[in-house]
Order: structure tokens, then sequence, then C-alpha cells
């Protein structure tokens, strides 16, 4: 499975906030968000890493730069106008039949993200499988509309009333979802939940799988948040 972490933001309200540290060095438990994804992917059969990183992130740079992995790794220094951009960026480097795309500040708990993996691996009809849960504690919020089975019918911005869940952060993909990122450039769509909603449009099979929590990391207030959340 190739591994890929979108770490390209300005972390802009921490720094409103006077977080000096860059969001993906911002230590839970003394370990840094980015090197905990590392230290996770590592244990889930990666084999490969990618991560992007915008250009004025230099701290960043020389943290990851100095590191040594067990399998290929690869940094990309640029800055990107969204996520899905830097998802675009990112994407030559999967070249494996599966991925798993996650944003550096997405917390959640492992074990649960062992099934999670486990169940991608070994379902073969799946586009993907995206990582959502019933815990809202967003701003702004992408809902997930699913059938009784788990597959994803629309992506919202907002509740319809009967949305039980919200985006994770955390996607498993084939490679089938890559020629739809093409395509959503080529269209100038930005944003993932705009990628997502496209993936839905072109008929791809995507299902929702539960997490009983997930936090971002958006505020100084969430890393007390999941600090305990990961006790």
């Amino acid at each position: 499975m190739d591994y890929a972490i979108i770490a390209a933001g300005e972390g802009s309200r921490l720094v409103q906030e006077g977080m000096k540290t860059p969001k993906p060095l911002i230590r839970l438990h003394g370990v840094p968000l980015i090197d905990r994804l590392i230290h996770i992917f590592l244990r889930h059969h990666a084999t490969s890493i990618s991560i992007i990183v915008n250009e004025e992130m230099t701290e960043v740079q020389a943290h990851l730069k100095a590191l040594s992995l067990p399998v290929p790794f690869h940094l990309l220094v640029q800055s990107t106008p969204s996520s899905m951009h830097s998802f675009h960026a990112l994407s030559r480097f999967l070249t494996g039949d599966r991925f798993c795309l996650t944003t550096v500040d997405t917390i959640f708990q492992e074990d649960e993200f062992t099934q999670y993996i486990r169940t991608f691996e070994q379902t073969s009809t799946l586009d993907g499988l995206m990582a959502v849960t019933s815990f809202v504690d967003d701003e702004k919020p992408l809902y997930v509309k699913t059938d009784d089975d788990g597959r994803i019918h629309a992506f919202l911005d907002t509740t319809d009333g009967v949305c039980r869940y919200v985006s994770g952060g955390i996607y498993c993909l084939k490679k089938t979802a890559l020629p739809v990122l093409e395509q959503a450039m080529t269209q100038g769509i930005s944003r993932m939940r705009n990628y997502q909603r496209l993936l839905v449009s072109e008929g791809l099979h995507l299902k929702a799988y539960p997490f009983h929590k997930i936090i971002d990391v958006d505020h100084i207030r969430d890393l007390a948040k999941a600090e305990k959340f990961l006790s």
C-alpha cells in the first residue's frame, strides 16, 4: 500500500492563535503529528510514503529530510491552492493499485485504522473506502450521505437531516480514482470535497467506513482534546 500525507497547508488558525510551531511538527504526547502518521503507516504495510509540504515550511522540510525510512520516501516541496491540488502533485508517486491519503492533522485510534486498512485490502469491488465519523467537531464539516449498505451517494456542505456521518479526512482509493483527479484538474475544480463529488457523479463505487471518532487539530484547544483522546 502506498501512503501519502497532505501537509502543505499554512495552519492559519493556529498561527493566529499564537502557535509558533508548524502544524506538522506539533507534538502529541511528545511525537510530532507528521512522525505519528509515518510510524502508523510503516506498521500497516507501507510500500512507499509520500509527503507534500509548502515552500515556506523550511523547518518541516529539514525535519523530513533528516528521516531515514525503510521504504521509498518522497518529499515534495510545493505550495498549492488546495488540498486537491496537493493530492494531484503527490499522485505521481502513487504507482500501486491501492493507496491511502490523509491530511497531517487527522487524529484517530490506531486499532480502528488497522481494521479500516484491512477492510480495504480485502475488498476487491470498491474504488474507494472513505473514513467517516458521526463525531462532528469541525467548523465546515463535509457530510457524507450513504445508503443502508454504506455506499456513498453524495457529499454535502450542510446536513439534510438524514446524514449520519461527516468525512474524516482519510481516503483509501484504488488507481481507478486517479483519472477522475486528472478530470477535476482539467475542469478547474478545486478542494477535495469537490473531487469526491466528481467521483460519485462519475459512478465510482465508494463506501463509508465509520470510525468512532476522528479529530482535526485546527485550534490550540484541540491539542489537549487530541491527547486525551489518544490516552
